[in-house]
């Protein structure tokens, strides 16, 4: 009965289980090899909220992510950004694959940026938003992570090193670092379980 029970409840994948390192999760390729074998969902989890810190802008964490924003762009689902520090420069995404008609820039104060993304995560023509939040309680977090189970699609929350706030309730979280021409990715958090905790990947 209980067997019975946890097989049926898996197959739907109605509970987490924190054992599990099966890659059923629901994910987009990451676009790097290492790094998709590292993650449970083999990329990044969809319907799910991922946490990057970063010790400075720049290091790559955009670059990082381009792969998987080019590939749901084709599949004509917006690519969002919520108050990035720096405003994305168009020539260089088209270049990189992106069709721009479906890349959005919200410009917003800092005090509505997870209430923005909020509303965008739970829409499904969405498929990737990111934000830079100053600040992020865990109730913020919470409900940035039902928005984005909600809307299907991948939700993602960048914030430097040195900040206060943290995203406990993400699906994923990662820090990543410069290492000699690589970026080194440490997984602090995967849902599902990871059998490695750090990535070196070339950039």
């Amino acid at each position: 009965m209980k067997s019975d029970l946890r097989g049926r409840l898996s197959k739907h994948h109605l509970v987490w289980q924190g054992n599990t390192v099966d890659g059923k999760g629901n994910g987009v390729s990451t676009g790097f090899a290492e790094l998709d074998q590292a993650l449970p969902t083999r990329g990044w989890p969809e319907a799910a909220l991922t946490e990057i810190a970063v010790p400075y802008w720049g290091l790559g964490e955009l670059r990082l992510l381009l792969p998987a924003m080019v590939h749901l762009n084709r599949q004509k689902r917006r690519i969002v950004w919520i108050a990035p520090p720096y405003l994305p420069y168009a020539p260089a995404l088209a270049r990189a694959g992106l069709d721009l008609q479906y890349v959005m820039v919200v410009d917003t104060q800092s005090g509505n940026v997870s209430w923005a993304m909020e509303r965008l995560s739970s829409t499904r023509s969405c498929g990737m938003v990111l934000a830079w939040p100053t600040r992020l309680s865990e109730v913020e977090a919470r409900r940035l992570q039902l928005a984005a189970e909600i809307g299907g699609g991948i939700g993602v929350v960048l914030r430097a090193e040195d900040t206060r706030w943290r995203a406990p309730s993400a699906a994923l979280r990662l820090k990543i670092e410069s290492l000699d021409g690589e970026i080194a990715i440490n997984i602090l958090k995967a849902r599902g379980g990871s059998h490695r905790t750090r990535v070196a990947v070339p950039l």
